[in-house]
């Protein structure tokens, strides 16, 4: 078994700065075996990711962004001397099923991951489907249903605190469920499964086939879908 996530110094409290060289310093990390999460040394870096701004910059990819649209590029090295993986997205629309398509270096496709939002269709939660190429689709599905209950429950609550935490500077509201198991082929075990680790959020992989450029693409597809009272690594300015 794998874990992935992203490490972004910029989100780790303190005083930060961005490097001065311009080198790429976001990275999405992976650890290999099953005391990996609780393991950081072991951890080796899978790509340095960053976004591709559009010719309006900063501005206007956060309006595009709005709508669902995601553009990052995956880098061996934060110097990106070699792409790794793309992703571009395929189709957009605030409130529907978004599409996003990873591509290698040459543009082949190796996955295309669809989200789609909660009620677009019908549905309760917010659904996932990664289907790599030449394997059979994997959905997975936004939060178990019963802490949504208790989310709805205590949301009078959470509006009270977030309102207290603008006030003061200081506070936060409990996050919105978050975890998301994905199933395939109709196996009863997970084949992905994005849950609390150490740290934060990590994408652990325990079935083999995985393309890590895939797993890696998606855990900056999903660190940048934070909901309600989360941090968008893809919103900062730099």
């Amino acid at each position: 078994m794998s874990t992935v996530w992203l490490y972004d110094p910029s989100l780790r409290g303190g005083r930060w700065e961005a490097p001065p060289d311009g080198r790429v310093f976001r990275e999405i990390r992976t650890t290999v075996g099953q005391a990996a999460p609780y393991d950081r040394k072991a951890a080796r870096t899978v790509a340095y990711v960053e976004r591709q701004l559009p010719s309006g910059g900063h501005d206007a990819y956060r309006t595009a962004r709005k709508d669902g649209v995601r553009s990052f590029a995956l880098w061996e090295s934060p110097y990106r001397e070699r792409l790794l993986a793309r992703v571009v997205t395929r189709a957009a629309a605030k409130g529907q099923p978004t599409s996003y398509e990873v591509q290698d270096a040459d543009g082949a496709s190796l996955a295309v991951v669809t989200r789609t939002p909660a009620r677009s269709d019908g549905a309760g939660r917010t659904r996932w489907t990664v289907q790599q190429t030449g394997r059979v689709p994997a959905v997975g599905l936004k939060g178990r249903l019963f802490w949504w209950w208790v989310w709805w429950l205590i949301l009078p609550v959470q509006v009270l605190i977030a309102v207290g935490s603008l006030v003061s500077g200081s506070g936060d509201g409990a996050r919105m469920p978050r975890r998301i198991r994905w199933y395939a082929g109709g196996r009863r075990t997970p084949v992905l499964d994005w849950a609390s680790g150490v740290e934060d959020f990590e994408l652990d992989v325990p079935a083999e086939g995985w393309d890590p450029r895939v797993t890696a693409a998606l855990v900056a597809l999903l660190t940048s879908h934070a909901g309600l009272l989360g941090t968008a690594w893809d919103e900062a300015e730099r």
